[in-house]
């Protein structure tokens, strides 16, 4: 039987395994000190992970799944994971080596939105009415509050899934039907000027939304100068806090298409797109997110659909997070954007640090690269080509060393089913090994690695999206509980909390070596051979204050290799982290390897030249 939530003391007690002691295990600032490189990411949906309270299941609403949102059933509803249940798996989580947990939005969503027929629910968060709260789903705010007390007394950090872009769709346009709004774009429908051949002017004055000044904005007082906005009378008072109810707000230019001007201006399949432009957007948006870094005390921001917002706002917004961040005793609050590019060329993303202020981006380029590399649809070179661009970031090489590292997600889907999808056929124990493969560098190469929930109990979705949002615990969905899952006799229909599944197994190690070895998180990375057809891949890291070299080494072929790596000409020997290591260097910067299909040596310097 699920035990029933009885309160915040009762979740910090769960969350350290049942002991009386509550006091943090780790001091109040040591965590906060550690850099964004040195972390290890989990991102998680909550309604998909844990279920520890299930009288919030419904939140709080009727059981119709069209009013609650609430049906395990159905991989597009509410399933019941929570915070209680999240917190009470602190101890899995911190035993694979995680030292922060990122979590999809959980602040209160429209619970059912979409055509007759076509709903779906907000259990993925991205549908907010109330900024202020957490969603009823999940629980409360003084939940939330002991969830962060708890990751943070075992040294854990907490990142918030944060939207500026968009909120729940509530309002509708008098023009058209609910089945699509064609984009009408500044040209053809400018902020300021005349209704009809007799009509009068509106917004008169107005200056366009490059002169964002709240004296310009003042003049902009009629939003219908595209669409003719409505708000149902039943959602008028819905948004929190209440400034985001009125229309003036919003751009009400109709559906973006992802490109060109819509992609700044347009609704986001349909979503409500805040004119973020307008000066009292910023700060609300700037209010709303200084509270919760204010009053929960949390460690960074992963900021959804980042592009799609004009660059004026981050370059306010940023800086003021950083500055009430620091002023809260958070040296290191990491913000990384979401700039979603299908390509391993990361001058695209790049870009966003520069021109907008992120300080960190989520590192589509190397999820392409490390993709085209372990399926063996490119060869290695991809790899080198990709962190060649390093160089492009703000910062440089070390800006990159801060970038969250991904394979796979819940927009795009599970590595293990991406590699599946471009090698069809592919035995489950091959794509165990190049799955493995994949977290070898994931947890080793630079940049600060994030892990998909389930990714480390070998999950395998059937696409992307819903597809690829499975419960950890035992899921009653029929499309989840007839994948094959990799490394594992399971199936989603029971629990998948191995700690000793293989993928587990393999990220705690490799999460200890990067303790251990504080150079594989910060060290300067070097690119030291590469073949050009899948098989070999190697860099060095630099520890940049002993100046100790390590050497990891990738084999991309489904054959094993036996290969010779550059290596730093003063290296005389090599210690074994993992893998196979020769002990002795024969030639000055030289290594032979021996690598098997799809393996990787972990090597360090352990004697030089003098």
């Amino acid at each position: 039987m699920k035990r029933k939530f009885i309160g915040l003391a009762a979740v910090l007690a769960m969350s350290l395994g049942g002991c009386e002691q509550i006091a943090p295990s780790v001091g109040a600032q040591e965590f906060r000190d550690r850099p964004p490189e040195d972390e290890i990411v989990y991102f998680v949906l909550p309604d998909r992970f844990a279920n520890g309270d299930t009288g919030n299941d419904l939140g709080g609403l009727p059981e119709d799944r069209l009013v609650s949102g609430y049906d395990p059933t159905h991989k597009g509803f509410y399933h019941g994971g929570d915070l209680a249940g999240l917190t009470s798996k602190l101890d899995y989580l911190e035993e694979m080596g995680i030292t922060a947990i990122w979590f999809a939005p959980i602040f209160k969503n429209k619970p059912v939105q979409g055509p007759a027929g076509g709903e779906s629910s907000g259990y993925h968060g991205y549908w907010v009415t109330d900024f202020t709260s957490i969603d009823p789903h999940f629980g409360t705010n003084e939940e939330f509050k002991a969830f962060v007390d708890a990751a943070h007394g075992r040294g854990m950090k907490v990142y918030m899934d944060i939207i500026t872009n968009h909120t729940a769709d509530v309002i509708r346009y008098a023009e058209g039907d609910e089945t699509g709004y064609a984009y009408r774009s500044l040209a053809d429908y400018p902020y300021s000027r005349m209704l009809g051949p007799e009509g009068a002017v509106i917004n008169e004055g107005f200056l366009g939304d490059e002169v964002q000044t709240a004296e310009n904005f003042a003049k902009l007082t009629q939003p219908g100068y595209a669409y003719t906005p409505i708000v149902p009378e039943a959602e008028t008072d819905v948004k929190v806090p209440a400034w985001l109810n009125d229309p003036k707000f919003y751009h009400n230019r109709g559906d973006t298409t992802f490109s060109g001007e819509s992609s700044r201006y347009g609704d986001f399949v349909g979503l409500d797109d805040l004119f973020t432009a307008h000066p009292r957007v910023l700060s609300g948006m700037t209010e709303i997110y200084g509270n919760w870094i204010r009053d929960f005390g949390i460690d960074g921001f992963r900021i959804d659909t980042a592009r799609h917002v004009n660059p004026e706002f981050w370059q306010s917004f940023v800086p003021e997070m950083l500055a009430i961040a620091k002023s809260e005793g958070i040296p290191n609050f990491h913000i990384f954007g979401e700039v979603y590019k299908d390509s391993a060329d990361n001058g695209y993303i790049a870009q966003y640090t520069r021109r907008d202020g992120f300080p960190a981006v989520l590192d589509f380029a190397f999820q392409y690269a490390v993709t085209q590399a372990v399926s063996g649809e490119q060869s290695p070179e991809v790899l080198t080509q990709m962190f060649d661009g390093d160089v492009l970031y703000e910062g440089g090489e070390e800006a990159a060393r801060t970038m969250p590292t991904f394979l796979g997600n819940h927009d795009m889907g599970r590595f293990s089913t991406l590699l599946k999808n471009k090698l069809p056929g592919i035995s489950q124990d091959e794509l165990l090994a190049r799955v493995k493969l994949g977290h070898a560098m994931l947890m080793t190469l630079r940049g600060s690695p994030v892990i998909y929930y389930g990714d480390e109990q070998g999950f395998v979705g059937d696409g992307n999206d819903q597809a690829a949002r499975e419960d950890m615990f035992a899921s009653l969905t029929d499309s989840y509980n007839d994948n094959a899952l990799i490394g594992t006799d399971a199936t989603t229909a029971t629990d998948n909390f191995d700690t000793t599944h293989p993928l587990y197994s393999l990220i705690k190690e490799l999460a200890a070596l990067r303790k251990a070895h504080p150079a594989i998180a910060r060290g300067k990375q070097i690119v030291r051979s590469y073949d050009l057809e899948p098989g070999l891949f190697a860099v060095s890291r630099i520890d940049e204050e002993t100046g100790a070299e390590y050497l990891f080494a990738f084999n991309t072929s489904p054959s094993s290799i036996s290969v010779r790596s550059r290596l730093g000409y003063d290296a005389k020997s090599l210690e074994t982290l993992a893998g196979g290591c020769p002990a002795t260097i024969e030639a000055p910067g030289s290594v032979p390897l021996d690598l098997p299909a799809f393996g990787w040596a972990i090597c360090r310097v352990s004697e030089t030249a003098e």
